[in-house]
C-alpha cells in the first residue's frame, strides 16, 4: 500500500467512526466542529497540499480530490472549513517568500492555522479591497465579504487589487488588531447561515492596515482570479459529489429498513450516475476537457448532489423536515455546495443543467 493510500484509508477510518456520528452537531456547534478540526490535524491531514520538504503529504492531485469528496460526505461544515486551510497552505508553499514560509509551513499541521479572503477578486467595477504601495508594503483598505474560520484560525490570506489592476496576497491577523493607533483590522459577528453555521464566517473590514512585504505571498497579474477559475472549474465539484453521497447514503439504509422496491431502485438509478459522474471527474483526464466540459460536469455534480439529498429527505418522510435530521443536514449542504466557488459561468451552466431536467416534465391531456 503506497503513502497516499494509507492516508486516504487513515482518513476514511476517522471521518466514519468519529465524525459521522456527530454530523448534525458538527454542522451547528463551533467546538464540535473545533475538535473534528483537530482530529484531523493530529492524523497529519491538514497539509496535503504542502510539499514534503516542509512537512506536508505533498500528495497527487487526484487523491486531494478524493479526500476533499470524502470529508464532504460525512460532514459538509468540516469539508469547507478544512478546505479553507488546504487553500491557503497550498498558496504559501507555492510563495516565493522564504521568510514567511520558515515562519508558518512547519506549524500549519495544527498549530497555526488559516483561512481566506480574497472572493472579493470576483467582483466586477470598483475593487471591494484596495491596496496602495508605500514604503516597505501596501496600505490596504476596503471589505472582505467572506473569510471562514472565525475563532478556528489565527491568520487568513487576503487578496486586494493594486491600482495597475494587479493583485496581492499577504497573511493578516484573524483577529481585532490595531496598528499603532493607525491602521486596524475589525471583524462582524458570525453570520446566521442556513447550512455550515457552525464554521462562522464573518466580514473583515480593513483600514489604513499596512501590509508589510515580509507578510505578502505573492502577486498576481491582473485578471489572474478569473483564469484561476477557469483551472479549477471542477474543484468544488467533488464536494457536490461527496454531498451526494450522503444523500445515498440515507437511501441506502433506507432501502434496507423500509424494504420497499421503488426505494431499492431509486437507489441503484441514482448510484449508477453519481460512479458515471465521479468517474469522468476521477479515473479520466479532464485536464484534456475544454471549460465549457468542464462547466457542464460540475453542474451534473451540483444537479446530483441536490437530487440525492431530496432523496433522502424524500424517503426519510416527515421527520426529515426535523432540523436535527440527517436529511435536512445533507440537503442544507446540497444548497451550500451548489454556489460554492460559484463563477457566472458555473451559475450559467447550472441554470443550464436544471432548465434540461426541467423538460423531461409530464404533459397531462387537459380534457
Amino acid at each position: 500500500m503506497d503513502d497516499q493510500q494509507q492516508l486516504l484509508d487513515i482518513a476514511e477510518s476517522y471521518l466514519r467512526e468519529a465524525v459521522a456520528p456527530h454530523a448534525t452537531e458538527i454542522d451547528s456547534d463551533a467546538d464540535a466542529l473545533r475538535d473534528a478540526l483537530i482530529g484531523l490535524g493530529d492524523r497529519s491531514l491538514l497539509s496535503l497540499r504542502v510539499p514534503k520538504a516542509w512537512g506536508g503529504a505533498e500528495v497527487s492531485e487526484k487523491t486531494d480530490r478524493t479526500y476533499q469528496e470524502m470529508v464532504a460526505r460525512y460532514s459538509g461544515a468540516l469539508a469547507f472549513l478544512q478546505t479553507q486551510h488546504q487553500g491557503a497552505t497550498g498558496m504559501l508553499a507555492q510563495s516565493e517568500n522564504d521568510t514567511l514560509k520558515q515562519k508558518y509551513l512547519p506549524h500549519i499541521h495544527s498549530r497555526v492555522l488559516f483561512g481566506v479572503g480574497f472572493s472579493q477578486l470576483r467582483h466586477q467595477g470598483v475593487p471591494p479591497v484596495k491596496a496602495i504601495p508605500v514604503e516597505e508594503g501596501y496600505q490596504l483598505d476596503g471589505q472582505v465579504p467572506w473569510v471562514t474560520g472565525w475563532s478556528f484560525f489565527q491568520a487568513f490570506i487576503v487578496g486586494a487589487v493594486l491600482p495597475d489592476g494587479r493583485s496581492v496576497f499577504g497573511v493578516l491577523p484573524f483577529k481585532n488588531t490595531s496598528q499603532n493607533g493607525e491602521g486596524e483590522i475589525t471583524f462582524s459577528e458570525p453570520m446566521p447561515l442556513a447550512a455550515m453555521a457552525s464554521t462562522n464566517t464573518v466580514t473583515a473590514h480593513l483600514n489604513r492596515w499596512f501590509l508589510n512585504n515580509k507578510d505578502v505571498v505573492f502577486v498576481k497579474p491582473a485578471g489572474w482570479i478569473h483564469e484561476n477559475d477557469k483551472k479549477n472549474v471542477l474543484l468544488h465539484g467533488f464536494f457536490a459529489l461527496g454531498c451526494a453521497r450522503a444523500g445515498l447514503d440515507i437511501v441506502e439504509s433506507a432501502s434496507q429498513t423500509k424494504q420497499l422496491p421503488f426505494i431499492t431502485e431509486a437507489f441503484k438509478d441514482l448510484n449508477q450516475e453519481l460512479t458515471a459522474c465521479r468517474t469522468v471527474m476521477i479515473q479520466q483526464q479532464p485536464q484534456t476537457m475544454t471549460v465549457a466540459e468542464k462547466l457542464q460536469l460540475r453542474a451534473w455534480a451540483i444537479d446530483l448532489a441536490v437530487r440525492c439529498a431530496h432523496a433522502a429527505v424524500t424517503v426519510s418522510s416527515g421527520v426529515a423536515n426535523s432540523s436535527y435530521h440527517a436529511a435536512q443536514r445533507v440537503y442544507r449542504e446540497a444548497l451550500a455546495f451548489t454556489v460554492f466557488g460559484q463563477t457566472t459561468a458555473v451559475m450559467e451552466a447550472t441554470l443550464a443543467m436544471l432548465v434540461r431536467s426541467s423538460s423531461n416534465e409530464l404533459y397531462f391531456d387537459e380534457r
